[in-house]
Order: C-alpha cells, then structure tokens, then sequence
C-alpha cells in the first residue's frame, strides 16, 4: 500500500502476520484465479436469468439463461468483452435492476418473489457497490461521504458517528476526515468508496470494474484491499477486464453476448 496516502496494509484492521498476510496465514488464491466447488447451499444462487428489451418485432437480450451460485466467502471475477452484459448481471445481483426473468436467491431470501421496495431493503441491508466512478458527494467531506450510506439505512446518530470513526481509524483515513473529494487524489477518492460501500458490512460486495479510472499502482493497492475484505470474510462479486485483478479474485465467469462460456 502507498504509504504516501497515509494509509497502510495493517490500517485496515485486519491481522497481518510477518509474512504480510491476512491473520498471519496465505492469502487466497495468490497464484490466480480456479474453480472453486460450490457449497450445498450456496450464498448466492440464480438459475435462467434472462433480461431483454423490445426491439423491432422481437426482442434484443442482454442476458441468456445466466445460472450460478455463489459460496459464501467466494470472491468471484466476471470477465468479457464490452457488451456481453457484466454490469447488467452486476445490477440485477445488486438488486439494483429489477426487470429480469428468472430466480434469484440470497441467503434464505427469495428475491424474485419480492416487490420492488422490498428488493430495495434487501439491497442495502446486504449488498455494497463499488463503481468505476466513484460517485462521492463533492460538498460533503469524507467522513460526511461515509456516513451517507448508514443515514438511508435508519442507523442512529450516535451509531453513525462510531462508525464513520471506527472505519476512517479501519482505513487509515482520520487525517482526511474533513477534506473534500476535490482534494483527495483518483486512489484517495476510491479508497473512500469502498469504504462507504463497506461501512455498514454488507455480506456482499460487489465491484464494477473498479481500478478502472486509476494509475497502475493505486489500483494494485484497491485490489490488495479486496483481498483482504475477503479474507476476513466478505463475498465479493468483480467485474474486470484486467487480468492482473482477476487473479486477485478465486474464480473467473466469461460472458460473451449475455451467455455464460467456458
């Protein structure tokens, strides 16, 4: 991690051993991307997943007949070309698109028997979102950026300032809790949102191809991040054209035109 921001691999609040690991032992998948056996019952699970729109006499799809599970603790890499409709499988596990076919299941929640606002609390009581713009609030500061996410989510005042100041202190942040994203650095402004996504420990995370608008080296240190989220636990869900992320992640999922290819 560049220590010129301020921050550091162990600032995060995670355990890190001697050998510069998470708790100590290796982190996961180091050497890049495998299958991974899915669990009985998995964390996350959609079967023929279909999304299409209106177009001429028929119909254009953007996803066919998408079926996969997602095991608690996984961290899942969703590569292709543009247009084969990453961000739109994204969307639709993020409960952020609801007009789709098919089932979806996360945790012991049937999500494509709830209505709408329904899929909305489930969404923020679960899922962070990491995006490639990073989607802070200019007038706000960064503790002020972090603490939005716990305001729509009924948290109590008091709780919401514990945990802007548990997570600033978590990402070695405390020093820039009153600036503005116009003076943090690309890196910085990320660092911020993944954090704000994280704040409220979403069992799920999931990330929009999220060093894209980053240097080399500050997207390095987004993606060691990741790795520690999910060594402590967190499910993660990327969407990447870079190769070098995906071997950060466990797993890589092709999409080519809205199927699933091996």
């Amino acid at each position: 991690m560049n220590r010129a921001w301020g921050l550091g691999v162990g600032a995060w609040g995670f355990a890190v051993g001697d050998s510069g690991t998470a708790g100590g032992g290796p982190l996961p998948n180091a050497a890049g991307p495998s299958p991974q056996p899915l669990a009985p019952n998995p964390f996350l699970s959609v079967r023929n997943v279909e999304k299409s729109f209106p177009e001429g006499n028929g119909r254009q799809f953007v996803l066919r007949r998408i079926s996969l599970d997602v095991a608690k603790g996984d961290f899942v890499t969703i590569m292709g070309p543009s247009g084969a409709g990453k961000s739109t499988l994204l969307a639709v596990l993020g409960m952020l698109d609801g007009d789709w076919t098919g089932e979806y299941r996360l945790l012991e929640h049937v999500v494509h028997k709830l209505k709408h606002k329904d899929r909305i609390a489930l969404g923020k009581q679960y899922v962070g979102f990491v995006f490639q713009q990073y989607h802070l609030i200019d007038d706000l500061t960064v503790a002020e950026n972090l603490a939005m996410p716990l305001s729509y989510r009924d948290v109590k005042a008091d709780d919401r300032e514990a945990a802007v100041a548990d997570t600033l202190d978590r990402f070695g942040m405390v020093a820039k809790k009153n600036l503005y994203p116009r003076q943090l650095s690309g890196g910085q402004q990320q660092l911020v949102a993944v954090a704000r996504a994280v704040i409220h420990r979403p069992a799920l995370l999931l990330a929009d191809e999220p060093t894209g608008n980053l240097h080399s080296s500050q997207g390095k240190d987004i993606m060691e991040l990741f790795r520690e989220l999910n060594a402590a636990g967190t499910t993660i869900v990327q969407v990447t054209h870079s190769e070098e992320n995906a071997k950060v992640g466990k797993r890589v999922i092709q999409l080519r035109d809205g199927w699933i290819v091996d």
